[in-house]
């Protein structure tokens, strides 16, 4: 019997997502397993999962299908992304899947597949895994090769020893820094609490108890969602706190004084940093980062490589041009001579690390950087429309020499600048303003409303439809 798909695409834009039982079903999983070990024909492959209810199910689900398509597996158990895509490299696996759905809600679930270096598939790679899927395209084991799970061992202690490769451990104990550490509830806390000990420090611990219901707090490290790590920053004396999203490859930080900064900022710190050491090496970031990103890695000597919005995108770039750095404005710090991916204890290591030899307080490194302001708003757009629409907006500032590797990004002689980009998923034109002054930035999105406006209606009357 074959399976008829209207909708053949199993990958968005960071694995496959769904809630667990509806969409995320076992009998899903294992088939979706059974193409993993097709696509790898076989192999040794590392699974892991968050700290999600629903994980354990799914997880056996798809190891279900991969033992069927003779696959040795080797189970990390609860484990952070960043830790199990180390191990996929470091062990020399095949590949890897990690069952996590990163920070949505709890009922939600993911899988994640990742290549020998423990880099997420790229799109390519992704089709051709829902080719074998769609097409049924699967090659099961005989019964006499059939595959094999085992546990995995010493994957947390060579992921934390290869993080304090890359920082002065000596200077770190010195400091003897107090880190407020606020793990979502989820399995950052695996390694991160480890390593700061290690590290010399003290720890206080919020939403540190592993639990899947995320009972402390949602899994995204959003200001909103972080009073209470504030406070506790502020009331224990702390020199920094640090939040993870559900599976810890990205990091917030909140200073000394309890203020909660974004990732731009943060990525801007590690960057200046680097670049202090690595005169002219190249930074990549995607177009929705910040221009402090760009004012200080030019400032600074290097060169900025923009990428489209997404992570894996970022990675294969990085690897593709051999920079070294990476960042995104959602907290994603990218170091690679560690690995090309997002990983939060990393992030937090390299960060005391540079507390540690600046011998200034966070709030001091994050007051001097670059101020700018931001807004957000969106305009509706049927999908049918998206494309001329964009082609509108690109021709009105060709003049300006805008960015269109993801959208339309232009920028003003004032440091002003605005991101006008259709969302993937969502019928509606996302718009980011930035600017100097709250004012400035205020008349720049109401103006590029206008704009995006124009150009949908002008394609609403060329393409026709509501």
């Amino acid at each position: 019997m074959r399976v008829v798909a209207l909708n053949r695409r199993l990958f968005g834009t960071n694995g496959i997502r769904g809630v667990a039982n509806v969409e995320l079903t076992p009998e899903f999983c294992a088939r979706v397993g059974l193409a993993i070990g097709t696509y790898f024909g076989g192999g040794e492959i590392i699974i892991g999962r968050d700290a999600r209810l629903s994980g354990q199910m799914i997880a056996n689900a798809v190891v279900s299908g991969l033992l069927a398509a003779g696959c040795k597996v080797r189970d990390v158990g609860l484990a952070p992304t960043p830790m199990i895509q180390y191990a996929v490299r470091h062990f020399g696996a095949d590949g890897g899947v990690v069952i996590t759905a990163s920070h949505n809600p709890p009922e939600y679930n993911g899988i994640k597949v990742l290549r020998p270096d423990g880099v997420e598939l790229s799109r390519e790679q992704e089709k051709e895994v829902e080719e074998i899927y769609f097409e049924q395209k699967f090659k099961p084991a005989p019964w006499s090769s059939l595959g094999s799970i085992r546990p995995l061992r010493g994957a947390l202690e060579a992921y934390i020893e290869a993080i304090k490769e890359h920082v002065d451990e000596e200077a770190i104990r010195k400091a003897g820094f107090k880190v407020a550490l606020d793990p979502a509830n989820s399995v950052g806390v695996i390694p991160a609490l480890r390593l700061l000990k290690e590290l010399g420090c003290k720890v206080v611990l919020v939403n540190g108890e592993i639990d899947g219901r995320f009972p402390g707090r949602h899994p995204e490290p959003k200001p909103e969602n972080l009073g209470v790590l504030s406070k506790v920053v502020r009331s224990s004396g702390a020199d920094l706190g640090v939040a993870y999203d559900g599976d810890a490859d990205r990091s917030i930080f909140v200073d000394e004084l309890g203020r909660v900064h974004w990732g731009d900022k943060s990525f801007a710190i590690v960057a200046r940093w680097f670049l202090a050491g690595r005169p002219g090496e190249v930074v990549v970031t995607p177009v929705s980062s910040s221009s402090l990103v760009r004012e200080v890695v030019e400032g600074c000597g290097g060169k900025l490589i923009w990428t489209k919005v997404g992570s894996v995108i970022v990675s294969h770039k990085m690897m593709e041009i051999g920079a070294k750095l990476g960042g995104e404005e959602n907290g994603g710090i990218f170091f690679g001579p560690h690995q090309p991916v997002r990983d939060g204890p990393m992030s937090t290591a390299l960060m005391l690390h540079i507390l540690a030899e600046e011998r200034r307080p966070l709030s001091a490194l994050m007051d001097e950087l670059p101020r700018y302001y931001l807004m957000k708003a969106s305009v509706k757009c049927p999908h049918e429309l998206k494309p001329v629409a964009l082609e509108r907006l690109r021709a009105r500032f060709e003049h300006l020499s805008p960015l269109t590797i993801d959208g339309v990004r232009v920028w003003y002689e004032d440091g002003s600048s605005v991101l006008m980009r259709p969302s993937g998923t969502e019928p509606i034109f996302r718009l980011y303003a930035e600017a100097r002054s709250e004012e400035r930035v205020k008349e720049v999105l109401e103006e590029h409303i206008k704009i995006v406006e124009e150009a949908i209606e002008e394609a609403r009357r060329e393409v026709g439809g509501p």
